[in-house]
């Protein structure tokens, strides 16, 4: 039977697959996974490889529903930590936490740790190990961690206007106002999902945007993409669709009390 949160809990793991093989593939992580390193290439060659084959085997968890509350529960803790640990410091030492553009990257790493723990919540409690137990305790706070990066990414579409237009393909028209109209979207579906207001309808209605946009805008520019470029654009590409699965899965949690 068809399921709106398999369908998102799938392009979430196809998502996730794909990062681990990029990192896999280039030697290196995916251009928003971690800030800029300063690790030895050594070192940071065998980082990315490793962190590819696990990111590979939790998205593959997740698509095929295997163990996928623990895999799902474990990558987002891993990316929670990281942006805890890592993206914040990198912020304030870099100083460019004044900087609302600057928390972009950050942001993702957040609405994917948000979007693991909403996934998590799909599956049942029976069995459970102590420390999925404990690991659960996290998964209320995955819409807050997924809205909150939404929001944030409607405001930039605002500030920024004509950087989102000229990313919006030529034969598009009124692309200002469809930068516009989209910053606002996104900034709805954020609150509605935040405040629990509707969220299934809001959560549906962003997740069919992004996954145009996934279609519309980002499957051409990989298709185009010189080589040097590749990498970045199918890492856009499938955040987009992690994104829109995201938002599917929240769409089919009515009756789910982190989300209704």
């Amino acid at each position: 039977m068809f399921s709106v949160s398999k369908v998102g809990r799938v392009f979430y793991g196809i998502a996730i697959t794909e990062m681990g093989l990029q990192a896999i593939y280039f030697g290196k992580f995916p251009y928003m996974l971690i800030p800029p390193t300063h690790f030895p290439t050594p070192l940071r060659l065998q980082l990315a490889c490793v962190s590819g084959i696990l990111l590979v085997l939790g998205g593959i968890c997740i698509i095929l529903n295997k163990k996928a509350k623990v895999a799902s529960l474990l990558l987002g803790v891993i990316l929670l930590l990281v942006f805890c640990f890592y993206f914040i410091p990198y912020m304030f030492l870099s100083n460019t936490y004044m900087h609302f553009g600057e928390w972009e990257n950050a942001e993702k790493e957040l609405a994917l740790s948000g979007g693991a723990f909403i996934i998590a919540a799909c599956f049942s409690g029976k069995n459970e190990s102590p420390f999925s137990t404990f690991l659960a305790k996290l998964i209320p706070l995955g819409p807050v961690f997924f809205a909150i990066p939404v929001i944030c990414f409607g405001i930039a579409h605002f500030m920024s206007p004509q950087d989102v237009a000229d990313y919006t393909p030529a034969w598009v028209p009124l692309k200002l106002f469809w930068a516009y109209f989209c910053g606002a979207a996104l900034i709805g579906s954020g609150i509605a999902i935040l405040f629990k207001i509707k969220p299934a309808l809001f959560a549906t209605l962003l997740g069919i945007m992004i996954f145009m946009w996934f279609v519309i805008l980002h499957i051409p520019r990989v298709i185009v993409s010189p080589s040097i470029y590749l990498g970045g654009e199918i890492t856009s590409a499938v955040i987009a669709l992690a994104y829109s699965g995201i938002a599917f899965v929240v769409a089919g949690m009515k009756s789910n009390p982190i989300i209704s």
